[in-house]
């Protein structure tokens, strides 16, 4: 009972501070999201050099500062805090800056005398492609109509999405999703996540129908689909890496709950369809079907 209860607590401050950094936007947002990062980061190269000694600290500091610049950079550019001449030329110092990062981990291993250099490198640029770059493109919902809340509501869908599974699931739950990688995970479970995401659009266009004037209905349904799908395999993702390195949690720092990484896992392939809906791609789609 005192596990749950301090669960709950811890859960409901987290959620609290999402929300408000979320609809605070600026800086609240950028900062909020940054630390997010910073520890999410920590977690994740902590938890892939842990058989091997723990990360060298030089390397573990340079890593999490190139994370931290690609998050606040994309944040600034796409949230406009800045006049247009500035953001541009802060933009471009951003992605000069983390351009350099880029090449000079890559300079580093071949000064390493580590076992197996390259191996450490991919862990280093997976951190950055597997947490920094979707904390970073979340900021492009800003540069929607009613943006915000169009991110809370992805967060909202992801929440719901993981106690839909939990719960159809736990109650029919027999056909196994990956066995392999997450044995408790089960297609039913899988599908009652995606139904409790896509019915919480119906909430969202008819509760607060003032907040999303220029979301379809059919476009906040097809959101929640995407983000049952797109969430339980970055779930999937995590277990995968937390079952190769025998771990049951990637931290301590979320009582009840784990790491920062067992709670932002789901965000990483959600993120990345967003960058393919705002880049171009199925963007026409998007303003045509869903962006009146």
């Amino acid at each position: 009972m005192k596990n749950l209860i301090l669960r709950a607590i811890t859960g409901a401050v987290y959620v609290a501070l999402i929300c408000y950094s979320v609809l605070a936007g600026g800086w609240n947002y950028i900062i909020f999201f940054a630390l997010i990062t910073l520890l999410a980061l920590h977690e994740f190269y902590n938890l892939c050099n842990s058989s091997n000694g723990g990360e060298n600290i030089t390397t573990l500091v340079i890593d999490i500062v190139g994370g931290i610049i690609l998050c606040i950079g994309l944040g600034c550019v796409n949230m406009s805090l800045l006049s247009p001449f500035t953001t541009a030329v802060l933009g471009g110092t951003f992605f000069t800056v983390y351009l350099l990062y880029l090449i000079v981990r890559l300079v580093m291993q071949l000064y390493s005398q580590e076992n197996s250099p390259l191996t450490k490198l991919a862990y280093s640029y997976m951190g950055q492609m597997y947490i920094a770059l979707p904390v970073g493109i979340m900021s492009m919902f800003y540069t929607f109509p009613d943006g915000k809340f169009l991110l809370l509501a992805m967060f909202i869908m992801i929440w719901l999405n993981d106690t839909g599974a939990f719960c159809v699931g736990s109650l029919f739950g027999k056909h196994r999703l990956f066995p392999r990688i997450s044995p408790k995970k089960s297609w039913e479970g899988f599908a009652g996540g995606v139904i409790f995401a896509i019915a919480s659009a119906f909430m969202f266009k008819y509760a607060f129908p003032q907040y999303f004037e220029s979301v379809s209905l059919a476009g906040l349904c097809g959101l929640g689909a995407v983000v049952g799908a797109f969430a339980t395999w970055g779930d999937l993702v995590e277990s995968l890496i937390k079952r190769t390195l025998g771990v049951k949690d990637s931290g301590t720092i979320l009582p009840g709950h784990g790491g920062i990484l067992d709670r932002q896992c789901a965000l990483s392939d959600s993120s990345y369809f967003i960058l393919l809906l705002i880049t171009g791609l199925v963007k026409p789609i998007a303003y045509d079907y869903i962006i009146h």
